[in-house]
């Protein structure tokens, strides 16, 4: 196996130290997994995907992860309900559906419109909401997004994945 040499600062010693600590002794093991992710991120990020994190489950109280780019998104408010839906390419050519639906019968009770103005934004929608359904599904192909999501987001995703986001005109 090739040996490697790295020259660490004075001032970086102790974060390898505490590497080494944290991994048991194997510090190449995680130098690898930290390259292997820093590599990742950023061959994302040249062709133009970010680090994408959402929230999941009731209330969004957990999170996931991944390499993307948005295409499109919708946002609409009922009487029953904010229904909040946006669809990301991953990295790896998958469509991500990321729905967000707050029904009005389950508005926090906790919430005092008379006392405090600023929980009107909440109120009537404005911004990310804390409360909810939050679901993430996985599709392969735009296709298969075709009466899953509303038609006229689904329209918008087509032609996202169609045309360019950015059409460079030479005027």
């Amino acid at each position: 196996m090739p040996n490697k040499t790295i020259y660490v600062s004075d001032e970086d010693l102790k974060l390898f130290q505490r590497a080494q600590e944290l991994v048991g002794g194997n510090l190449s093991g995680a130098i690898v997994t930290a390259l292997r992710r820093f590599i990742e991120l950023e061959e994302g990020r040249i062709e133009g995907y970010d680090e994408v994190v959402l929230k999941v489950g009731k209330d969004g109280v957990r999170q996931v992860r991944f390499s993307g780019s948005l295409l499109a998104e919708w946002h609409q408010m009922a009487n029953e309900r904010i229904e909040d839906i946006r669809v990301y390419r991953t990295r790896k050519g998958a469509f991500a559906v990321h729905s967000h639906f707050s029904n009005w019968s389950e508005f926090p009770a906790d919430t005092n419109l008379l006392k405090d103005w600023r929980q009107w934004r909440r109120f009537l929608g404005v911004g990310e909401q804390d409360w909810g359904d939050f679901s993430l599904e996985v599709f392969d192909s735009v296709g298969e997004l075709e009466g899953k999501i509303p038609h006229r987001l689904y329209v918008r995703v087509v032609d996202a994945t169609e045309n360019p986001t950015v059409e460079d005109l030479d005027i």
